[in-house]
């Protein structure tokens, strides 16, 4: 329906055509009800997702990504870039092939937390994407998400299948590390995924082709709803990057939200386009935060008992890197366990502000994901045996 805009010649006024004038006026009235009308009924049918792309540097990962995310058949979605500082000219470029984006600048290096959060607070779709910069998705990834969420309002997140950019480039389907098919903690607080443990990536042949509860969704291709976000908070801004989105999901499933995997949205990564899984810096933003992330969520009890095993398992992991010949990766672990027993009680003090958001018990969450006992420490073990 076309909204029809009026302008009135002064002259037909002084005539005294006033009969004229209502009716005129009255055909602009109706016009703009059914176009209003015509636009509530879109965003009831297709609900506003707004997809956030997080971006520092990088023309070809960029325009690689928008040009698999502007080809979405889903029909009711914002594309908003948050420019984390760039110092390229990778954001002119995407903007003068893809003019319909949005570019929120930040002004400096927010890291992902930072970016992210910047992003949904300038944007009010009802679903929002948290999306990596180096990911392609296939035409139809954001309309099976949105009728997975419609289906029930406690489904606070939902991840794609991830594949492997690479691993596609070879004619072969392999999941991708960062989230595979969905994130999960084994009970010692080490993240896996369905499809993936530590750096050994199983090949998709569809075995994890069925939505199930999952502990964590990847933050490569974040599917969230808005509400919930708003009810348990945003990304903790001191990860920076790695692991935030593990802690966001803790906080929704303690909340009494629920989080799946969406295996026929299908959304391909580029594994270590950001950073190497052999970087120290990468090694000392792993261990650190995982530790925080523990300390912040894990129940009182339980979380005793695994802080006095993880740090006997940090010292053996330092030993570990010495004896690689990794001493930049064994000082990164000793950095990292020393920073979170600086930061204790901050932790503590984080810990105590999101106690009221827990409706479920550790036990009931792990349960309803079904979650291995120490499969990541079993896995460490077998390979260095």
């Amino acid at each position: 329906m076309r909204l029809i805009l009026l302008s009135l010649n002064p002259n037909f006024l002084a005539c005294g055509n006033t009969r004229g004038v209502a009716y005129l006026c009255t055909v602009k009235i109706i016009r703009m009800n059914e176009a209003q009308s015509f636009q509530t009924s879109q965003s009831q049918a297709y609900p506003t997702v707004d997809v956030i792309v997080p971006h520092f540097n990088g023309t070809e990962i960029l325009l690689g990504c928008l040009s698999t995310l502007t080809k979405t058949t889903y029909p009711n979605f914002l594309i908003t870039i948050v420019d984390n500082g760039s110092t390229d000219n990778s954001l002119d470029l995407a903007k003068a092939q893809y003019p319909m984006i949005q570019i929120l600048h930040t002004g400096k290096n927010l890291g992902y937390a930072g970016g992210c959060n910047f992003g949904f607070e300038r944007t009010q779709g009802k679903y929002v994407v948290f999306l990596n910069n180096d990911t392609e998705q296939e035409p139809n990834w954001l309309s099976e998400l949105v009728t997975l969420a419609e289906q029930n309002e406690h489904i606070a997140g939902l991840q794609p299948k991830l594949l492997s950019i690479q691993a596609r480039n070879r004619r072969e389907r392999v999941f991708d590390y960062a989230g595979a098919a969905g994130g999960m903690m084994d009970t010692l607080g080490y993240p896996y995924c369905l499809g993936r443990i530590l750096d050994r990536m199983e090949k998709d042949t569809g075995q994890y082709d069925q939505s199930v509860p999952i502990f964590w969704v990847s933050g490569a291709a974040m599917f969230a709803r808005r509400s919930a976000l708003e009810t348990v908070g945003l990304f903790d801004e001191d990860f920076f990057a790695h692991m935030e989105e593990i802690d966001l999901c803790w906080r929704l499933w303690k909340a009494g939200y629920w989080l799946y995997s969406a295996p026929t949205s299908v959304v391909y990564h580029y594994g270590g386009a950001t950073l190497s899984q052999t970087n120290p810096r990468k090694v000392y933003l792993n261990h650190r935060n995982n530790v925080m992330m523990l300390t912040k969520n894990a129940d009182t009890l339980r979380l005793y008992f695994i802080l006095s095993l993880r740090f006997l398992l940090e010292l053996l992991s330092m030993i570990f890197y010495l004896k690689s010949q990794r001493a930049d990766a064994s000082k990164a672990v000793f950095d990292a366990l020393t920073w979170n027993i600086t930061h204790f009680f901050h932790h503590l003090k984080k810990r105590r502000t999101t106690a009221h958001l827990r409706k479920r018990r550790d036990r009931d969450i792990f349960k309803i994901c079904r979650s291995e006992t120490a499969v990541v420490l079993q896995a460490i073990l077998s390979k260095t045996s």
